[in-house]
């Protein structure tokens, strides 16, 4: 099976329609979506109906879909954040807000390989950054290969099964490739497609081939400016279109 790996697309159409086109040219049989598809970004609908056109094999939910659902309320983001979520659950349509409240929280298991989670497999909102997060994830992992996101920065990691823990892969490259062996355990963030914050501007993804035992993380190129004029130009704040070019 190949899956395509999306997460974090915050509601970027112009990043998401380059992710998929790109995609298409790699080959992939089903979808997987890490959560977060919507905040920030000014085309929420549009997103959540690509996103539902795909007919993804699993969807799990991230803080921002939570809050624009109205599940959760706003108060732990930051300003900028809470002015984008509110505008998202006002922008909302009502079939899109009741299809972001049934979505599920990670971790969900896929198959006999696979986990994913938005945070990390301990709690859905967790962020993983240090090492000792990437230790705990890697111990709470029930399958060879979690998949996570909200970090919105592409990264690797492995576990032996002697517990020796390597950072298979840090920062913006083009592609990288990670072998999966399914006596280890493996922690893989694709980057996000609509937000990316490692210094890099351009959309991420991730292709995972269970045949192979393989994933590769592929970076692509996406109108940003295009993107970041929506946001300008539906009220959102200033910087969360000025930040897209930066990768940050």
């Amino acid at each position: 099976m190949r899956y395509l790996v999306l997460s974090d697309i915050h509601a970027n159409i112009d990043a998401l329609d380059a992710v998929l086109s790109d995609a298409a040219s790699e080959g992939y049989e089903r979808v997987l979506v890490l959560g977060d598809l919507v905040g920030y970004g000014a085309e929420p609908n549009l997103v959540i109906e690509r996103v539902r056109a795909l007919e993804p094999a699993a969807v799990i939910r991230g803080n921002h879909d939570k809050v624009a659902a109205g599940l959760e309320s706003a108060e732990g983001f930051n300003p900028t954040a809470q002015r984008a979520a509110n505008w998202t659950r006002s922008a909302l349509t009502e079939q899109n807000r009741e299809y972001l409240r049934s979505l599920i929280a990670g971790p969900l298991v896929v198959d006999s390989l696979t986990l994913l989670c938005h945070g990390s497999p301990i709690d859905e909102d967790n962020y993983i950054f240090g090492e000792g997060d990437v230790v705990e994830a890697l111990m709470a992992s029930i399958r060879p290969l979690c998949l996570f996101g909200h970090t919105h920065m592409p990264m690797a990691a492995s576990l032996s099964p002697d517990r020796t823990l390597d950072l298979i892969f840090h920062g913006p490259r083009d592609r990288q490739t990670i072998a999966i062996q399914t006596t280890w355990r493996y922690l893989v963030n694709p980057g996000s497609v609509g937000q990316p914050r490692d210094g890099d501007p351009r959309a991420a993804y991730a292709v995972w081939d269970t045949d192979a035992a393989a994933i590769t993380i592929i970076r692509v190129e996406y109108p940003v400016v295009q993107a970041s004029d929506r946001i300008i130009e539906a009220g959102l704040p200033q910087i969360l279109g000025q930040r897209l070019s930066l990768g940050r």
